[in-house]
């Protein structure tokens, strides 16, 4: 086949997409409605402490498939999982793990917590609360 043969059709290609990803303004909607799904967020501890979307859980990547049913007991729980942005594919291999574990509704966050914080969306750290103003690149100012 070419580059641009596949045995898929680009409409289902793009249906996969859309359902096994989602990007920060629509996890934050899904959130804000109550229909917040468990955030993962795969990255390494000194990630965690620089700054996380707030509820979201952390299990390092390298952790994942040990740890997982520690915080997420259920297959069929609704989870997104996150790395840093968009030139990592941490959360790539974490929804991976996931779904060779089991879990039938796994998600990647695309942009991760990149372009969670710069679509102007809330943070936590160890230290409390923040929020910073939208990137007028990624998100209306």
């Amino acid at each position: 086949m070419g580059p641009m043969q596949t045995s898929i059709t680009a409409r289902d290609f793009y249906a996969a997409k859309l359902l096994y990803e989602t990007d920060p303004a629509d996890l934050a909607a899904d959130r804000a409605a109550g229909r917040g799904p468990v955030v993962v967020d795969v990255r390494s501890a000194e990630g965690w402490r620089q700054g996380r979307i707030p509820g979201a859980v952390h299990v390092p990547g390298a952790e994942l498939s040990a740890r997982v049913h520690e915080v997420l007991p259920d297959l069929d729980a609704e989870v997104v999982v996150y790395c840093w942005g968009p030139g990592c594919n941490g959360s790539t291999w974490g929804a991976y793990a996931l779904a060779e574990l089991g879990y039938t509704r796994v998600r990647e966050l695309i942009g991760g917590y990149e372009y969670w914080v710069r679509e102007g969306f809330a943070t936590v750290t160890d230290d409390g609360r923040t929020r910073r103003d939208p990137d007028p690149l990624t998100a209306p100012a």
